[in-house]
């Protein structure tokens, strides 16, 4: 059996989970998103990251960015070894491609900040 702490929803479960052969076991979950969090978290553990990426402006070196959607949990360092090597030369806007298909997973790099075009550098 393995220890998680429930993210899906604000109750914060602490979960025991675990496979008996087919059957998936979980017990301390509150509802049943609990049973469906153990499930991805013991078969394919998904995140989304949020980081930051430089830029070429004196005014603001960096600009908030995230997956548009989830990844595979052991893919974070290669999206992060990617989003590393970014500098944004030009002004982007929330929800615009920073990097897409980022290590070829499917799912794009976002800005979540208007702060480049706000600052029109």
């Amino acid at each position: 059996m393995k220890e998680l702490l429930c993210i899906t929803c604000p109750n914060g479960c602490h979960l025991e989970a675990g496979f008996e052969g087919d059957e998936l076991i979980v017990t301390g979950n509150q509802c049943k998103r609990g049973i469906d969090f153990a499930r991805a978290e013991l078969t394919n553990p998904t995140r989304t990251l949020c980081s930051t990426v430089k830029t070429v402006f004196p005014k603001t070196p960096v600009v908030s960015v995230r997956t548009a959607g989830e990844i595979p949990k052991g893919k974070i360092f290669d999206v992060m070894h990617a989003i590393n090597g970014v500098t944004l030369s030009k002004s982007i806007g929330i929800g615009e491609v920073v990097v897409p298909n980022v290590c070829g997973l499917g799912v794009d790099i976002i800005a979540t900040s208007n702060i480049l075009k706000e600052n029109q550098v």
